[in-house]
Protein backbone atom coordinates (compact mmCIF):
# COMPACT_ATOMS: atom_id res chain seq x y z
CA UNK A 1 0.00 0.00 0.00
CA UNK A 2 1.90 3.38 -0.79
CA UNK A 3 1.80 6.00 1.67
CA UNK A 4 -1.58 8.26 1.45
CA UNK A 5 1.17 11.27 0.83
CA UNK A 6 1.72 9.41 -2.76
CA UNK A 7 0.34 10.67 -6.00
CA UNK A 8 1.04 8.87 -8.97
CA UNK A 9 2.55 10.51 -12.39
CA UNK A 10 -0.03 11.58 -14.52
CA UNK A 11 -0.86 12.86 -17.94
CA UNK A 12 0.26 16.25 -18.18
CA UNK A 13 2.81 16.47 -15.75
CA UNK A 14 6.33 17.88 -16.29
CA UNK A 15 8.53 15.47 -16.19
CA UNK A 16 11.81 16.50 -13.92
CA UNK A 17 15.40 16.66 -16.13
CA UNK A 18 17.40 13.61 -14.60
CA UNK A 19 20.14 14.76 -12.50
CA UNK A 20 23.57 13.20 -11.83
CA UNK A 21 25.43 13.88 -8.23
CA UNK A 22 28.09 12.80 -10.08
CA UNK A 23 29.60 14.08 -13.37
CA UNK A 24 32.85 12.93 -15.55
CA UNK A 25 34.29 16.64 -14.48
CA UNK A 26 33.57 15.97 -11.45
CA UNK A 27 35.26 12.54 -11.07
CA UNK A 28 38.46 13.37 -12.91
CA UNK A 29 39.08 17.10 -11.19
CA UNK A 30 41.33 15.80 -8.88
CA UNK A 31 43.47 14.10 -12.00
CA UNK A 32 43.09 16.87 -13.84
CA UNK A 33 44.82 19.87 -11.89
CA UNK A 34 48.06 21.05 -13.52
CA UNK A 35 51.28 21.47 -11.75
CA UNK A 36 50.82 25.55 -12.83
CA UNK A 37 47.90 25.52 -10.71
CA UNK A 38 49.79 24.19 -7.51
CA UNK A 39 52.32 27.05 -8.52
CA UNK A 40 49.62 29.81 -8.32
CA UNK A 41 48.55 28.95 -4.82
CA UNK A 42 52.28 28.17 -4.13
CA UNK A 43 54.24 30.95 -5.61
CA UNK A 44 57.66 30.00 -7.85
CA UNK A 45 60.54 31.47 -4.94
CA UNK A 46 63.25 29.04 -5.87
CA UNK A 47 66.21 28.48 -3.92
CA UNK A 48 69.61 27.89 -4.87
CA UNK A 49 73.23 27.38 -4.67
CA UNK A 50 75.94 27.19 -7.11
CA UNK A 51 77.95 24.00 -7.37
CA UNK A 52 81.10 25.26 -5.81
CA UNK A 53 79.68 26.56 -2.55
CA UNK A 54 80.07 24.86 0.53
CA UNK A 55 77.70 22.29 2.33
CA UNK A 56 77.93 24.64 5.27
CA UNK A 57 76.40 27.41 3.24
CA UNK A 58 73.77 24.96 1.92
CA UNK A 59 72.54 23.86 5.24
CA UNK A 60 72.35 27.56 6.01
CA UNK A 61 69.77 28.40 3.72
CA UNK A 62 67.96 25.39 3.84
CA UNK A 63 67.90 26.36 8.40
CA UNK A 64 66.53 29.73 7.03
CA UNK A 65 64.53 29.48 4.18
CA UNK A 66 62.94 26.33 6.19
CA UNK A 67 62.67 24.12 3.28
CA UNK A 68 64.40 20.63 2.28
CA UNK A 69 65.98 20.76 -1.01
CA UNK A 70 68.40 23.26 -3.34
CA UNK A 71 68.48 23.97 -7.17
CA UNK A 72 72.14 23.63 -7.96
CA UNK A 73 72.03 26.24 -10.76
CA UNK A 74 75.01 27.99 -12.83
CA UNK A 75 75.59 31.42 -12.55
CA UNK A 76 73.12 31.73 -16.07
CA UNK A 77 70.36 29.66 -13.75
CA UNK A 78 70.77 26.96 -15.48
CA UNK A 79 70.03 23.73 -13.33
CA UNK A 80 72.71 21.69 -12.81
CA UNK A 81 71.51 19.60 -10.15
CA UNK A 82 69.35 19.20 -7.08
CA UNK A 83 70.83 18.94 -3.34
CA UNK A 84 68.91 17.28 -0.46
CA UNK A 85 68.95 17.52 3.45
CA UNK A 86 68.80 13.30 2.25
CA UNK A 87 71.98 13.77 0.07
CA UNK A 88 73.74 16.02 2.94
CA UNK A 89 72.59 13.27 5.89
CA UNK A 90 73.72 10.47 3.70
CA UNK A 91 77.23 12.10 3.25
CA UNK A 92 77.76 13.28 6.57
CA UNK A 93 77.32 9.29 8.01
CA UNK A 94 80.16 8.57 5.00
CA UNK A 95 82.67 11.45 6.52
CA UNK A 96 81.55 12.12 9.85
CA UNK A 97 83.18 15.94 10.76
CA UNK A 98 84.09 16.49 7.49
CA UNK A 99 80.72 17.25 5.54
CA UNK A 100 80.44 20.90 6.12
CA UNK A 101 83.40 21.83 3.94
CA UNK A 102 82.85 20.04 1.08
CA UNK A 103 81.42 21.62 -2.01
CA UNK A 104 77.93 21.38 -2.89
CA UNK A 105 78.69 19.79 -6.11
CA UNK A 106 80.22 16.77 -4.29
CA UNK A 107 76.96 15.70 -2.84
CA UNK A 108 74.45 17.22 -5.28
CA UNK A 109 72.05 15.10 -7.31
CA UNK A 110 73.05 15.12 -11.00
CA UNK A 111 70.34 13.63 -13.05
CA UNK A 112 67.55 15.63 -11.80
CA UNK A 113 63.74 14.34 -12.59
CA UNK A 114 61.97 17.21 -13.97
CA UNK A 115 58.12 18.30 -14.63
CA UNK A 116 56.63 21.01 -16.93
CA UNK A 117 53.79 23.44 -15.55
CA UNK A 118 51.52 21.41 -17.60
CA UNK A 119 52.13 18.07 -16.48
CA UNK A 120 48.93 17.06 -14.18
CA UNK A 121 49.69 16.95 -9.91
CA UNK A 122 48.87 13.53 -10.26
CA UNK A 123 51.48 12.38 -12.64
CA UNK A 124 53.74 13.99 -10.21
CA UNK A 125 52.98 12.56 -7.30
CA UNK A 126 53.11 9.05 -8.81
CA UNK A 127 56.58 9.59 -10.32
CA UNK A 128 57.68 10.94 -6.61
CA UNK A 129 56.69 7.95 -4.67
CA UNK A 130 58.23 5.49 -7.70
CA UNK A 131 61.60 7.70 -7.67
CA UNK A 132 61.20 8.03 -3.82
CA UNK A 133 61.98 11.72 -3.44
CA UNK A 134 60.48 14.52 -2.33
CA UNK A 135 61.31 17.45 -4.12
CA UNK A 136 60.96 17.77 -8.26
CA UNK A 137 61.95 21.15 -9.99
CA UNK A 138 59.34 22.49 -12.72
CA UNK A 139 60.89 23.88 -16.07
CA UNK A 140 59.38 25.69 -18.95
CA UNK A 141 61.60 26.35 -22.20
CA UNK A 142 64.45 25.23 -20.90
CA UNK A 143 64.36 27.08 -17.35
CA UNK A 144 63.69 26.98 -14.22
CA UNK A 145 60.57 27.94 -12.76
CA UNK A 146 59.45 26.44 -9.51
CA UNK A 147 59.75 23.53 -7.29
CA UNK A 148 57.58 21.27 -5.81
CA UNK A 149 57.41 19.18 -2.71
CA UNK A 150 55.36 15.87 -1.90
CA UNK A 151 54.07 18.21 0.60
CA UNK A 152 52.53 20.83 -1.62
CA UNK A 153 50.65 17.82 -3.37
CA UNK A 154 49.47 16.17 -0.53
CA UNK A 155 48.41 19.69 0.87
CA UNK A 156 46.59 20.59 -2.31
CA UNK A 157 45.00 17.27 -2.57
CA UNK A 158 43.89 17.18 1.19
CA UNK A 159 42.08 20.77 0.09
CA UNK A 160 40.66 18.93 -2.84
CA UNK A 161 38.64 16.49 -0.65
CA UNK A 162 37.38 18.89 1.83
CA UNK A 163 35.91 20.90 -1.16
CA UNK A 164 34.52 17.40 -2.48
CA UNK A 165 33.44 16.43 1.38
CA UNK A 166 32.02 19.75 1.54
CA UNK A 167 30.52 19.53 -1.93
CA UNK A 168 28.48 16.36 -0.28
CA UNK A 169 27.19 17.43 2.76
CA UNK A 170 25.43 20.63 0.78
CA UNK A 171 24.15 18.29 -1.72
CA UNK A 172 22.65 15.71 1.23
CA UNK A 173 21.28 18.92 3.43
CA UNK A 174 20.20 20.70 0.19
Amino acid sequence: MAPSSYQAPMRGDKTKPDTQSQTSTSNLSAGQTTVAKLLEGKGNAIYSVRPSDTIHEAVNQLKEQRIGALAVTDDDGTLLGILSERDIVRRMADTPGETLKQQVDALMTREVVTCTPEDYVIDILKRMTEGRFRHIPVMKDNRLCGMITIGDVVNHRLRELEYEALQMKQMIVG
